[in-house]
């Protein structure tokens, strides 16, 4: 949203200053809306120079109109002529896209380097056979050749030419998954003009993905065929890391998108396929129709269907030897008797396939806490991460964040909405709120004795809106019928459109001006208007058709898809009369919001009344209500239908622009954009880091973190970070180092033990939220705890058992050293001493 825009030869843009543009130099805007400076109005897309996150120059506007207020800007694509040379052309005169910056002279080499495989299959009719000496000799001696007579001619690496020879004939599954994501990536670009193609050649390697010490490792011997179907991979590896491979166990966190694609690289790898293998796959989720444009282990006929299970039993049926095991558990403390100690001491890796921070974050810790190494990759779109983590070496996921998403303040959603992402949002809640929020409560009502002695503890007004709500959908508003189900949404209608907006106008009139003599209704505030309900109007019919028909599904009772019988029930409700009244305060801010609801005076007498109206529990115990789970994916259910209406009749109340059925569904149900170009890609890449990971590899250089947008391209490769270290006295250590304490001592015991073996005296000790000890705890507090075993300290101080699966205990201490200074130092973990 615009601020202003000066009037000059080189005008500058100020936006608003809740949002940031992320506008880039060369972008080409246009504007609405704007008041003054009208021309600027759909005007032709106007390229921008940025200048600051809130400011941006557009040119020259010295000879329009004064410029005074208002106004949207939005980015818009303008179309880009490319020019490529022929086949021939680019040969010799190419253009080459870098993806590694750590491998800058490649793409120049690697391309005389398969000119070089092109001549020697013509000369030869076949390619060099693996770790053949010979073979490798005559393919460097025409790769040189190649290279003098060529007009791009480069420096050539002999090693880097011989390792190209030695695994020529080889294909792995990875690769292909990255070259194959790529490739129809660019295929989609052709096909729809949309995105920036490759410019012109890409090449890309991973022969860090070799042994360390390749020549010493890998004979032509261990890699000759063994007429198998690895015999391909072997060519590059060998027959011992194929072993190596199929004796893996792996823990694979979610089963969607990427899920399903590491499974078939898995599978077709021949992880987990030999004797001590095993892949361990959980996911709570089942299949919905939207999964199945990139999920594609699954099909049409799985919707409804677990994904671990489906996805587990597809791998079986690509490769039988596979050795999976299927979960549909949620990892989380909750789970932690499933996946103990005893099944993540038994893995070798953990790879997370998930769509959430909060599961990444717990399963990091877990990786941590275990000592195991960890396969992190998301997609969003065209752009994807890979992060690996390894123990000992890198930091680990949880060691950088990104910011939290910014959410719609509440008075945006309730008063003040501008855009069509607040409307949609305010139709979800509206949802939540009529169709499943309601229903909940008088389940909790009917079957819950603490219900009214949990609700009544409530701050503010809480309470009473709750149990007023609960009266209001167990006594007042119950429908009789689906003509009551028409009532009801129709009177719904005109509060929402009509009266809200019509009281919103006499507190906040068109003309109001702030203290400071700016319009209320000004920047982020666009002055509503209220709405005349019409039966022929389209959208309003399916407001109550959809309405009318959730309220009778939440109710127990059958839908009604006439519309033509809804628009005549609906023209035959009286509407009570409704007239704007003085008193009524709305908030403007989100602090007014949140003060009036926790600070509001509770009536002690409507209390009473509202609670003596309500029907007791015993009465209700068969009362068939039941809340309506929002489900975007079912276009029968009326649940988009409802969302669509409730929407984009907000939207004309704020003349905002509406939003189609496609675009509300994306907003509303938080669909991730997802494609299976960017799946595969970076899957492929993970499964890369997965072949170092198997063969142990040290050097850290050798591992990639990547960041991929195939809309660009831009490729982006760097080595892992290396995990902080910290130090206490003499001793070093980071986030994978611990104490480790074999129990069961007295907490006096524990105390001393670091005083005598690290010269550290505790000061605070606790574990999870508890505090065991403290320096400044109560004398006779502290002289009991001192002489309980550890392990009783803690089920005291938790008043929780310590559960049967749990072999130890992590505890956090602070320490002073010698000097008495404050020192950081690892977490402990306690050993317990089980019978």
């Amino acid at each position: 949203m615009v601020a202003s825009v000066d009037k000059d030869e080189e005008a500058v843009v100020t936006c608003m200053d809740e949002t940031r543009h992320n506008y880039e130099s060369g972008d080409f805007v246009t504007f609405t809306e704007i008041k003054g400076m009208t021309q600027l109005n759909g005007c032709e897309p106007k390229e921008i120079k940025v200048l600051g996150p809130y400011t941006f120059s557009i040119g020259d506007t010295s000879g329009m109109s004064d410029y005074v207020r208002g106004g949207i800007v939005t980015q818009v694509k303008v179309p880009k002529i490319m020019k490529f040379k022929s086949m021939k052309e680019s040969i010799e005169q190419p253009e080459l896209m870098l993806t590694d910056f750590a491998k800058f002279d490649r793409p120049g080499q690697l391309h005389i380097a398969f000119q070089a495989l092109h001549e020697y299959f013509k000369q030869n009719g076949s390619l060099p056979k693996p770790r053949n000496k010979s073979d490798a000799d005559k393919f460097v001696a025409i790769a040189k050749k190649i290279n003098d007579s060529s007009a791009a001619k480069v420096e050539l690496d002999s090693d880097l030419m011989q390792q190209v020879a030695y695994s020529a004939c080889g294909d792995i599954c990875p690769m292909a998954a990255v070259i194959g994501g790529i490739t129809a990536q660019e295929v989609m670009k052709a096909c729809s003009g949309k995105f920036t193609p490759v410019n012109q050649w890409l090449y890309f390697d991973a022969l860090e993905c070799l042994p360390e010490k390749p020549d010493e490792k890998l004979t032509e011997e261990t890699c000759k065929p063994r007429n198998c179907r690895y015999d391909s991979q072997i060519a590059i590896f060998g027959e011992q890391f194929q072993q190596q491979l199929g004796s893996l166990k792996y823990f694979l966190v979610g089963a969607g998108a990427i899920g399903c694609e590491m499974l078939k690289n898995w599978a077709m790898m021949g992880l987990a396929c030999s004797e001590g293998g095993e892949i361990t796959v959980t996911d709570m989720d089942t299949i919905e129709k939207s999964n199945l444009n990139r999920q594609f282990l699954f099909r049409p006929w799985d919707v409804q269907k677990t994904k671990s299970s489906t996805a587990a039993a597809a791998v079986k049926r690509m490769n039988p030897n596979i050795k999976i095991t299927h979960h549909e558990d949620r990892v989380g403390p909750e789970t932690e008797n499933v996946y103990n100690d005893n099944f993540f001491e038994g893995l070798s890796g953990v790879a997370n396939a998930l769509d959430n921070v909060d599961a990444r974050m717990y399963m990091d810790r877990r990786c941590v806490y275990y000592r195991k190494s960890l396969l992190e990759s998301g997609t969003l779109g065209t752009k994807a991460n890979v992060q690996v983590v390894i123990p000992h070496l890198t930091e680990s996921y949880s060691s950088s964040q990104d910011p939290p998403e910014k959410s719609i303040p509440i008075c945006t959603l309730k008063n003040f909405p501008n855009a069509i992402e607040h409307t949609l949002q305010w139709a979800r809640d509206q949802f939540e709120g009529l169709f499943s929020q309601p229903a909940e409560n008088a389940i909790q009502y009917a079957t819950d004795p603490k219900f009214m002695e949990r609700t009544l503890k409530m701050p503010g007004t809480q309470p009473l809106e709750i149990l007023d709500l609960l009266k209001k959908t167990l006594v007042d508003e119950k429908p009789a019928s689906f003509q009551d189900c028409v009532k009801w949404a129709r009177n719904l209608w005109q509060e929402n459109y009509n009266n809200q907006i019509r009281q919103l106008l006499f507190n906040f009139p068109q003309d109001q001006t702030t203290s400071s003599g700016a319009l209320f209704w000004s920047g982020p505030k666009r002055c509503p208007h209220p709405l005349t309900f019409d039966t022929a109007n389209t959208t309003h019919l399916d407001y109550i058709v959809s309405g009318a028909n959730l309220r009778a599904e939440m109710f127990g009772m059958p839908h009604n898809r006439d519309r033509n019988a809804i628009a005549k029930m609906a023209t035959a409700v009286e509407v009570p009369k409704f007239e704007p009244r003085s008193g009524v305060t709305i908030a403007t801010t989100d602090a007014e919001a949140t003060a009036r609801q926790n600070e509001g005076s509770l009536d002690d007498t409507d209390l009473e009344s509202v609670q003596s109206a309500l029907p007791s529990p015993e009465k209700l115990k068969s009362f068939g209500i039941r809340p309506v789970e929002f489900e975007k994916d079912d276009d029968t259910n009326f649940h988009m239908d409802f969302i669509v209406a409730a929407s984009n009749l907000r939207a004309e109340n704020y003349d905002i622009p509406a939003a189609d059925r496609h675009k509300s569904k994306l907003i509303a149900g938080k669909i991730i954009p997802a494609i299976a170009t960017t799946t595969s890609l970076v899957v492929g890449l993970v499964c890369l880091e997965l072949i170092k990971l198997t063969q142990g590899h040290k050097n850290m250089e050798a591992y990639k973190n990547g960041f991929v947008n195939l809309a660009l391209p831009f490729f982006a490769f760097s080595e892992p970070i290396a995990a902080p270290k910290n130090k206490y006295y003499d001793t070093e250590f980071s986030l994978w180092d611990r104490f480790e304490i074999q129990g069961d001592m007295t907490l006096e015991q524990f105390l001393k033990y670091f005083e005598e073996h690290y010269n550290l005296e505790i000061t605070m000790l606790s574990q999870g939220v508890c505090m065991l000890y403290s320096f400044f705890m109560a004398p006779a507090k502290r002289k009991e705890r001192l002489s309980m075993p550890m392990s009783e300290v803690v089920r005291k101080v938790s008043k929780k058992k310590i559960p049967p699966h749990v072999k130890a205990l992590v505890l956090e201490i602070c320490c002073n050293d010698k000097d008495g200074e404050d020192v950081e130092v690892p977490y402990v973990k306690y050993n317990l001493a089980r019978p």
